[in-house]
Formats: structure tokens, C-alpha cells, sequence
């Protein structure tokens, strides 16, 4: 009984050396749904869910009834509807720490085939939402792993498109600092260049109404993608959008009869088309812009009425 008081006595003294020493308390997660327990045993309260990908922090480690169990904090979740930190008991199979044998590929496949269950006509329900925490959690547990990188980026990509996705109902804007943390951890990544095409999304009009101000703008916004991230995966894509608004900017200035900026237009979408030809004759998007250079020799209306 001694020994029992003495051990709980010592949690908080244990707790403030860690703290003051700079000791960091162990992370974790867990690759399938489990459940926090308020002591070590299936037949205790069941205080709370711990879905896949979640944020754990270990707090202690314990055998009970025959399997391991680990005792953690898991952090406040709105989403998960855990309004304040809460702490228990779940099993330890499913759970990886730093500590796992290739730890970051078990966290980051898991990630993977959550992903696809998500796009997947009848997938498990949440199952974006599980991909994007596991995602992060590569990042987070093994930030020196040759996917932190990568699961950092698709995490913030998805957080991005469900934000997106919702956007109509809840009128809420996209949060833009998950996708700027991936641009400030890897500068000149891969990763950091398609951050920065979504973020492009948030300066684009919502709608043209037929005004030249918007193609223009955006225009020259993935023109300038184009020419800052030559390497990113999005160039020959961002060299089309600038190539596509060009035509669509002349069909614009056609409308309005203003011949001189649609021949200008049209000029410069037809270098822009021959740009993505030339520099990208691999990419599916040489065939686009083969297309839309053949409609600019032609004068195809590319937007607005059809000229007959």
C-alpha cells in the first residue's frame, strides 16, 4: 500500500523534472480506432474514442489481464467534440512512438490506405480525416524521416480541400497556416512548391462577370508561379492557367471591341501555350496547350458566345 501512495506522490514531482529539465514527454499515436480507458482494463469506463492519427502523449506504461496498455493525454479536439484535455488508459498494440521499428513508414502507409478508403465510393467515414492526422503525425514524431516532408504537405493538403469543400455551408475561409508551415519547414522542397499552388486559390476572383480585371490578374499570378517554382510538379499546369486566361482575356476584349489588347492577348497566350510545349513535352498538359494554341490560330472563342 506503501508503494502504491509513494508512486502517485512521485508523478508530479516526476512531472515538474521533466519540465524544468527540458525532458520531452514521449508522443504517439495509434494506426486503428481504440479506446481510452480510466484504468487498464476492458471492463473499466470507456472515457472517451482515440481515433487513428490522433496526438498522444505517454504517459505511463503498464501489463494488465495479459496485453500491454500505455497510459496517455490526449489533447482537446473540437472536431472529435473533446473540449478539454483528457487522459486514460488504452491498449498499446495499435500504438507507435518514436521508438516503433520504421515507425514513420507504419504511420505514413496507414495514412496512405485511409486516403484511398476516402476516395472510395462507400470508404469509411472519416477516413480524410484520419489520413490528414496520421499525415501530420510523420511529421511530428519523425521530423529527421525522408517522409516528414511529404506528410506534412499531403496533411495540410487535405486539412485545405475539406476546408474548401465546406466552405459553402459554413462560409468559413480555408486556414492558410498549416499549408505556410510546410513552405516555412522545407523552403525549396518539392512539398513547399505545392503548398504554394493551393495557396494561389485564396487570390483568385470568385467570380469573373465578364471583366477583363480578373483573367488579367490571375494571369499574371501563375505566370509568376511558373517562373518562382520551375521544378514544382504544378509548372506546367500554372504555365496553362496563365496561357488559358490570356485566351480567355482576349475573347474578353473581342466582346468589348477592343481589338488591339485582344490581338495582344491572343499573342501572348499563344507564346504561353508554345512555352508549356516546349519546356513540359512529357507533361499531359502539352496536349492542353496544343489544343488551345490550335483555338488561338483558328480564333475559336474559348469564352463567351461562339462567333458564327
Amino acid at each position: 500500500m506503501f508503494k502504491v501512495v509513494r508512486k502517485f506522490w512521485l508523478l508530479p514531482v516526476l512531472a515538474l523534472i521533466a519540465a524544468t529539465s527540458g525532458f520531452a514527454a514521449e508522443r504517439g499515436t495509434v494506426i486503428r480506432e481504440a479506446a481510452l480507458y480510466s484504468s487498464a482494463n476492458t471492463n473499466s469506463q470507456k472515457l472517451a474514442p482515440v481515433q487513428r492519427g490522433r496526438a498522444l502523449t505517454i504517459l505511463e506504461r503498464s501489463d494488465s489481464g495479459g496485453q500491454a496498455w500505455v497510459k496517455v493525454s490526449m489533447a482537446e479536439d473540437e472536431a472529435a467534440r473533446i473540449t478539454k484535455e483528457i487522459s486514460g488508459w488504452a491498449p498499446a498494440q495499435a500504438l507507435i512512438t518514436a521508438s516503433t521499428a520504421n515507425g514513420d513508414q507504419i504511420v505514413f502507409g496507414q495514412a496512405v490506405a485511409s486516403e484511398h478508403q476516402a476516395e472510395e465510393r462507400g470508404g469509411r467515414k472519416g477516413a480524410a480525416e484520419d489520413a490528414m492526422r496520421l499525415y501530420a503525425r510523420v511529421a511530428e514524431i519523425f521530423p529527421g524521416s525522408p517522409l516528414a516532408a511529404e506528410g506534412m504537405w499531403r496533411s495540410a493538403d487535405i486539412r485545405w480541400q475539406l476546408a474548401k469543400a465546406d466552405y459553402s455551408r459554413s462560409g468559413a475561409q480555408p486556414e492558410e497556416k498549416y499549408l505556410n508551415q510546410v513552405m516555412e519547414k522545407f523552403p525549396g522542397s518539392k512539398q513547399a512548391d505545392l503548398a504554394a499552388y493551393d495557396l494561389l486559390e485564396t487570390k483568385l476572383c470568385p467570380e469573373w462577370r465578364g471583366m477583363a480585371e480578373c483573367p488579367e490578374k490571375e494571369a499574371g499570378l501563375f505566370e509568376q508561379y511558373a517562373r518562382e517554382h520551375p521544378q514544382s510538379p504544378k509548372a506546367p499546369e500554372a504555365l496553362y492557367n496563365a496561357a488559358w486566361r490570356q485566351a480567355a482575356l482576349a475573347d474578353i476584349y473581342r466582346i468589348e471591341n477592343k481589338m488591339d489588347r485582344s490581338d495582344s492577348a491572343r499573342g501572348r497566350a499563344m507564346a504561353l501555350a508554345k512555352q508549356v510545349s516546349n519546356q513540359f513535352p512529357q507533361s499531359d498538359w502539352k496536349a492542353r496547350a496544343t489544343d488551345l494554341n490550335y483555338k488561338l490560330e483558328k480564333k475559336i472563342p474559348i469564352y463567351g458566345p461562339v462567333i458564327q
